[in-house]
């Protein structure tokens, strides 16, 4: 595992961290996404920088590290970025709330997996 590599994946779990702040100060998922000026939308910008990890990695032919992933799983996150950008106001916030509640843990496990690898 390249150093540039372990970064990214050092921040991704920043980023999860932060999400599962968010909705801890809010009080529930669902809280936190109904709040239209600050909590809905650092959970969507941290959702979207994730996704980016996810498409660098991906970029830089990280495969060692992209293995302990399920492509499945980078696709959905990545295609969820897609539509945050594309149509931020018209985001499917079950979506959001499947990812934040069944998503990011797996991910979380799966990227502190590789740091303590490291």
């Amino acid at each position: 595992m390249s150093k540039e590599s372990i970064s990214k994946v050092h921040l991704i779990l920043e980023k999860i961290d932060y999400i599962e702040q968010i909705v801890k100060n809010a009080g529930s998922i669902t809280q936190a996404l109904e709040d239209y000026v600050t909590d809905r939308p650092a959970i969507l910008m941290h959702l979207t920088a994730i996704a980016e990890q996810f498409n660098k990695l991906k970029q830089s032919h990280s495969d060692d590290i992209l293995s302990a992933f399920d492509d499945k799983d980078i696709k959905g996150m990545y295609d969820v970025r897609t539509y945050i950008a594309h149509d931020y106001e018209g985001v499917n916030l079950a979506i959001v709330e499947w990812i934040i509640r069944n998503g990011l843990p797996k991910f979380k496990d799966q990227c502190s997996n590789l740091v303590n690898k490291e």
